[in-house]
Parts: structure tokens; sequence; C-alpha cells
């Protein structure tokens, strides 16, 4: 079969996502583009693996944040759902296209970098789904500096609850990847990873982002890179 033959599926399910997030008005049209530019290097570098990842990020990631929108408006006023921009697309998707790039660059090291592509992923859903549905389901909401209890919605508050449903999304990518690659002990490194770069960006948002030090854009893509960092180095722990 010709190249362009079989990478033609993935070039319309990405044209397809930037249709839909035009459409509706989840992404700008820039920011779709970006996303179109990042999904295609994801597929060039990772395959469908690299695709479906963040496939599954951008559905889980929609679905959450329009889930209990107008509860999410009520209970932290002034929150509000816009388009997303390229520099959140790049916040969230920066770090996998990187590595992706990586693998096209240094094809024997492939397998690595896919595990931190995964990790950095799963930490991005593990953040937005903490966050999202967090604030709705969360009972009891603290300052992961000083865990006192703090205000739903603050940047570094956490809660039980968020937390958990942020490491099922890390698991569920994990998942994905495994149905990619195979089921081995790297899905437990993806999912650690996961559940440190998002606490890692909870840090950040306490710290930094509070004394605007940092825009959030950054603090998530400095997550996803802590992420990939962790991953990066349980690996090379585990092989030795």
């Amino acid at each position: 079969m010709p190249v362009y033959l079989h990478a033609l599926p993935a070039f319309l399910l990405l044209l397809g996502g930037v249709y839909f997030s035009v459409s509706r008005k989840k992404l700008t049209s820039l920011a779709a583009l970006t996303g179109f530019v990042c999904g295609s290097i994801l597929y060039l570098g990772a395959g469908y693996t690299g695709l479906m990842l963040l496939t599954a990020f951008f559905l889980m990631g929609t679905l959450s944040t329009s889930w209990g929108k107008r509860i999410k408006q009520d209970l932290v006023p002034g929150e509000e759902s816009t388009a997303r921009t390229p520099g959140q697309v790049l916040a969230n998707a920066g770090t996998a296209t990187f590595f992706a790039l990586l693998m096209i660059l240094f094809p024997n090291q492939a397998s690595l970098f896919l595990l931190t592509l995964a990790a950095s992923i799963a930490s991005a859903t593990a953040d937005t789904l903490s966050s999202e549905l967090g604030m709705l389901y969360g009972r009891s909401f603290y300052n992961c500096l000083t865990w006192k209890k703090d205000q739903r919605g603050l940047d570094g508050v956490i809660s039980l609850e968020g937390t958990l449903i942020g490491i099922a999304g890390a698991i569920f990518i994990a998942l994905i990847y495994a149905l990619g690659v195979k089921l081995d002990y790297r899905i437990i490194i993806i999912v650690i990873a996961a559940a440190a770069g998002n606490f890692s960006d909870s840090l950040f948002g306490a710290t930094l982002e509070r004394r605007n030090l940092l825009t959030n854009d950054w603090v998530n893509f400095l997550s996803t890179l802590f992420a990939a960092g962790v991953a990066l180095l349980l690996s090379l722990i585990w092989l030795h």
C-alpha cells in the first residue's frame, strides 16, 4: 500500500478534529491549526499509538471541561469557558510533540521516547480531569503546600476526589499505550509519572502562578515536561 494511503485515515481524523474543534468553539482557528500540526508530528513519529493518545486526551479534556459547565461557573465566579488558544494547545501537547520529533530523529531510541511521550499526555489528562471534575465532585479542598483548607478553584488547591479522578484518567491513557505497544511494567511508570506531573502542576500553581511569575500555560507545559522526566528516570532505574 502506498505510504500516503496508509496515512490517509490519520490525516482525515486530524481534519475531523479541526472541524469539530472550530465549529463547536472548543479551539480558535489558529489553535486548531496548531493541534493539527502537533497531531501530524505525533503520527509521523509515534504512529497511530501517538495519535490515539492525543485523541483520547482531547476527547476527555473536552468532555470534562463541558461537564457541569454552568455549575462550575457558579462555584467559581469568573470561571469562563472560552475557545482554547494555540498557547494552551502547546502547553498540553508541546512536550509530547517534542518527543515525537525525537522519535523521528533518533529511531533507535523510539521506544523510550514513546514512553516519555505517553507520560506527558497522561499528566496533561490527569491535570485536566482533576481540575475540571475535582471542582465538581471534590468535598474538601486543600492548599498543596500547607495542606490547610483553601478555596475551591484557586491555583494549587487540590482535593482527594479530583486527584483520584486524575489518576483514573492517567490509567486510561496508560492502557491505550499498552494496546499500541504491550502490557508490561511501563504502564506503571506512566501512571506514577502522570501523578507526579499533576502534583507538580499544583505546586507550580501554588507558588509561581499565584505570584504571577508564570502563566497557567507555562505551568501546564512544565508539569508535562516534569512527568516526562520522571518517566525517563524511572525507566532507567527499572532497567538497571
